[in-house]
């Protein structure tokens, strides 16, 4: 009897240290989905998305654009979890002052745009995926047909799994990838990374880039016209700014 009293202690700590873990990767989850879903909302490639399946199959470009974010996503997770060499305390106060920053800029760049901002960017990526269609249309004469996905009205016979090595779906991944490089979002999914669950925020941005380009493919243009940046990016600064001040009552050692 006496033999089998330290079993029970090992069996509460293995229950805490496995609800300490959901909860940091829920924490992690929901903070990665945030913040995600506020900074792409009316972003460079939200339009991206929304134009591109104006003019082409949706399935190739939210394959493309996915492939991208996904692989985005997962590099800036491992930035940012390269960092956790460093002390705890040094890089939860850190990211917590780097969301301060975040959300007073949004706040400010939010507080001074116009009603009609988002058009400007939107004008932008046209012109850009306009070039973009120029230079296809020039392999297209130089090559033949081919498979080259043409605009409505237009549609070539091809077999499904050429949808997802098309030209189309190279430009689709190539746009949104460089887009999104050194964009707000992969920055903050670095300083997420850095002071959260890794799991937890490659899992909720995943998921925030998939309901955000998914809303952009399926309402297309008319979603990006509706769309406020201005109160978008207002909300964003709020939330970046609620992150920052949770810092003052979560310990940089409880976990999550």
């Amino acid at each position: 009897q006496k033999g089998s009293s330290p079993a029970a202690p090992v069996h509460l700590v293995n229950d805490e240290s496995a609800d300490k873990t959901n909860l940091g990767f829920i924490h992690a989850f929901v903070a990665a989905i945030s913040v995600i879903i506020v900074s792409e909302l009316g972003d460079k490639t939200f339009f991206i998305a929304a134009i591109m399946a104006m003019r082409y199959n949706r399935l190739t470009v939210l394959a493309g654009a996915m492939l991208a974010l996904g692989l985005m996503t997962c590099l800036s997770v491992l930035f940012g979890y390269a960092t956790t060499v460093i002390p705890r305390v040094y890089t939860y106060y850190v990211s917590t002052a780097l969301f301060a920053i975040f959300g007073i800029r949004m706040l400010r760049e939010g507080l001074k745009m116009s009603p009609d901002e988002g058009q400007e960017e939107l004008e932008e990526v046209q012109a850009e995926i306009k070039k973009k269609d120029e230079e296809l249309q020039r392999t297209k004469l130089l090559n033949g047909p081919g498979d080259v996905e043409s605009g409505p009205g237009t549609t070539i016979p091809q077999k499904k799994w050429l949808h997802f090595i098309s030209p189309i779906f190279i430009q689709a991944f190539t746009l949104t990838f460089l887009a999104e490089w050194g964009d707000r979002s992969q920055l903050t999914t670095i300083v997420l990374a850095a002071r959260e669950d890794p799991y937890g925020v490659a899992v909720g941005g995943t998921v925030g880039h998939c309901l955000c380009t998914g809303l952009a493919v399926i309402g297309g243009r008319m979603i990006a016209q509706k769309i406020s940046v201005r109160t978008v990016t207002i909300i964003g600064g709020i939330v970046f700014l609620a992150f920052a001040f949770s810092a003052l009552f979560i310990s940089p050692d409880s976990g999550f």
